[in-house]
């Protein structure tokens, strides 16, 4: 490893512009935030980092995990499926130690602070906002065409706390998806780009990463599969607006919408993450250890379901961008 230390943070970088660089002229916005990177741009420094990263984040649920055991087992179990509202919120609060572990490892090994792969703050919140509430929109535009939910199953509309927990469960929605675009489309994304600059590179690897960290245990073959797949093409169109805008702002309010409205509307009755949920229908399609399996009508990987899926996610990114261009 090159131990040479980071420069001076006070004083100006020697290093080419966007303009004298090409391959980076379709995203010169992105630029000021790979630039940071570029005095520690070695893959064996990124690779160590990540490896420590998880390795910490795990260390730190594992802890958790096991204090709950001894002290609040039933907090522990809602903890882990995300069935109850205190549950479902600690789970979001504990993506601050992924969030804090990645500063720390990219302060120690990049010399890098969390504003050089975050942005201008205030650009960034603008940015996100303004993609959030889009989506937002695009959802509610989406559930007024059919075919139209049955209400035959529905078990509770929670209006009661519902209410006022919404502001506490958006910024539980901020942290767990702050955490995950600092660490994928900060991070690893901006250190892979001040190594290989193609965006083949630096778009590809950071989700294939993002991807793979969907894999759950507890799913079955083909939903798993699909799942990543759908990931994959979800992180793609995060990096992009990332990159488009050079800020993490875009990337977060697109990742938050989408968790906004896969936690926060509709769930079912017992079901992993449905602890905030507005409205709980009878449980159905679950598997005998309670998670969910492939989309529905799919026994193979490549269905008219999936298809669905990743044409929401692009529509979803063109939404994205049209908001950023007012």
């Amino acid at each position: 490893m090159n131990d040479t230390p980071p420069p001076d943070p006070w004083q100006p970088l020697d290093i080419p512009s966007a303009d004298d660089t090409p391959k980076w002229r379709r995203y010169r916005p992105y630029w000021p935030l790979v630039v940071p990177a570029l005095p520690r741009p070695q893959l064996d420094r990124l690779i160590l980092g990540v490896f420590v990263i998880e390795a910490l984040y795990l260390l730190t649920l594992s802890a958790l995990e096991e204090g709950l055991a001894r002290l609040a087992p039933a907090l522990g179990d809602a903890f882990f499926m995300g069935n109850t509202a205190p549950g479902l919120l600690l789970q979001f609060a504990s993506f601050g130690a992924l969030a804090l572990w990645t500063i720390w490892v990219a302060r120690w090994l990049q010399g890098r602070s969390a504003h050089s792969f975050i942005g201008p703050v205030r650009v960034a919140l603008r940015q996100g906002t303004r993609v959030f509430a889009a989506l937002l929109l695009l959802f509610l535009a989406v559930e007024c065409l059919p075919p139209y939910w049955s209400f035959d199953t529905l078990e509770a509309v929670r209006w009661a706390w519902w209410l006022p927990l919404l502001p506490l469960s958006l910024a539980g929605l901020m942290l767990q998806t702050g955490a995950e675009e600092l660490l994928y489309r900060g991070y690893v994304q901006s250190q892979i780009a001040a190594r290989m600059p193609s965006a083949w590179a630096w778009m590809i690897i950071p989700n294939i990463l993002f991807a793979i960290a969907h894999w759950s245990s507890g799913a079955d073959l083909v939903g798993n599969i699909q799942y990543v797949i759908w990931a994959f093409f979800f992180g793609l169109a995060a990096s992009d607006l990332t990159a488009r805008t050079g800020t993490l702002g875009a990337a977060i309010g697109f990742h938050m919408a989408n968790n906004a409205y896969a936690f926060l509307f509709f769930g079912e009755l017992g079901a992993p993450d449905s602890g905030l949920a507005l409205m709980i229908f009878e449980s159905v399609n679950l598997g005998a250890d309670g998670t969910g399996g492939a989309l529905p009508g799919a026994d193979w990987v490549l269905s008219p379901a999936l298809t669905v899926e990743v044409f929401m996610t692009v529509l979803m990114w063109g939404v994205a961008r049209a908001a950023l261009r007012r």
